[in-house]
Parts: C-alpha cells; structure tokens; sequence
C-alpha cells in the first residue's frame, strides 16, 4: 500500500471517529477492516496518535485560524488538519511539504477548493510558525 493511500485510511478513521458518541477506535478500526479493507499499522498509528495528542492538535488550528472556532469546522476539513499535523509534529519520515501537499490532495478530492485553501493556509502558518 502507498503511503497516501495509508493517508487516506487514517483520514478516514479520524473523520469517522469525529462523529462516534463512544469514542472507540478499536472498534471503527475493526468495521473499517471487515467492510472495506485491512486497515494499514500506519494509518492506525496516525489515529490513534490524533486522539492521543487531540487538544495540542486542537491548539495548533486555533492559534492559526483567525475568526473560526474548531467547532465550526467542517469535519472534513479538521479531519484532513488532524492528519496533516499529526504527521508535521510526530512522524519523522514524512516532510512537512509532503504532509502538506497531501493534505491539499485530500481536500481537493473529498472538501472543496475553499477548503484546500484554507488547509493550505493553516498547515504553511503551522510549518512558517516553528
């Protein structure tokens, strides 16, 4: 499996995730896994590390977000940041540019331009405010 593909599966669960009442990623990594396809050990570290470090996470696009409130969020779109900047602040293999660049990619593919934009325009403020 490629490493965007990889992305995509962590992306996927961490939208999921973002609408489960209970909270549990064992078990939306066990349906994702029976129901579409074997869920990769990356995409389960990048999830599981998003809900482990979800307030710094959170912190982060505040600090860079003028006038928009994390609540506010599509959950596309804070799905697509959790990933990215998970990836910028934990995983050493991957690049701030390519985290970046990947995150516009998914943006483009499941939000909008406006969106790819505004991901765009958080993550370069994220990396430039390092």
């Amino acid at each position: 499996m490629k490493r965007n593909e990889m992305r995509e599966q962590a992306f996927f669960l961490t939208f999921e995730n973002l609408f489960e009442v209970n909270d549990n990623l064992d078990e939306l990594i066990q349906l994702y896994s029976e129901n579409v396809e074997e869920v990769c050990s990356y995409a389960i570290e990048v999830s599981s590390g998003i809900k482990d470090k979800l307030e710094e996470l959170n912190e982060a696009i505040s600090a860079y977000s003028k006038s928009w409130k994390i609540s506010r969020l599509p959950k596309v779109t804070l799905a697509i940041l959790y990933v990215a900047l998970y990836e910028m602040k934990y995983v050493d293999s991957v690049p701030e540019n390519v985290a970046i660049n990947e995150a516009v990619e998914l943006a483009k593919k499941y939000a909008s331009t406006d969106d790819a934009s505004f991901i765009n325009g958080i993550l370069g403020a994220v990396s430039r405010g390092k």
